[in-house]
């Protein structure tokens, strides 16, 4: 992809990039940071992005996953006992709910691409099943196959252990 057609694709998109952000850091200057981040990792991919179906599709999930990464590592670093504070739970309760969710996420992160970014758009995103085809450009019936085989392997896997 040439300079002038990767500017125009940007202006284009970046609005919705900017949203998609927002939507997840509540932080203007986060928000903008992330774009920023993402149109820069679009720029060092752009001679590649040619071969993706939606470079929208493709930048929104990059947003997605770089706004939840900046979201987590503030959460991480709240305070335990602020986090106590707020919750009525007990701190064993506190502790296996923390482990189970961590223990979720790591499942989820070692499904297929495909079905790790469906079932986080879904379950995580809260988006809905037409519009995760939209984004990605794939049939509604291949996302639902995706998520009823992302939830089987996480159960499955989550048994085993």
């Amino acid at each position: 992809m040439e300079q002038k057609e990767f500017e125009t694709e940007i202006r284009r998109i970046r609005k919705r990039l900017l949203q998609e952000a927002m939507r997840y850091l509540m932080d203007s200057e986060e928000a903008e940071d992330v774009t920023q981040e993402t149109v820069l990792k679009l720029w060092s991919m752009r001679k590649d992005l040619d071969q993706y179906r939606s470079i929208e599709g493709l930048a929104i999930i990059m947003v997605r996953r770089m706004a939840i990464n900046r979201r987590q590592k503030v959460v991480n670093r709240t305070d335990w006992n602020d986090a106590q504070i707020q919750t009525n739970d007990t701190p064993e309760t506190d502790f296996i709910s923390k482990e189970e969710d961590e223990r979720v996420m790591r499942l989820i992160a070692r499904l297929p691409d495909a079905q790790q970014t469906v079932l986080r758009m879904k379950h995580i995103d809260g988006l809905e099943t037409k519009e995760i085809a939209q984004i990605t450009g794939c049939s509604e019936e291949a996302i639902r196959s995706n998520l009823s085989k992302a939830r089987k392997k996480i159960m499955k896997m989550f048994k085993i252990r």
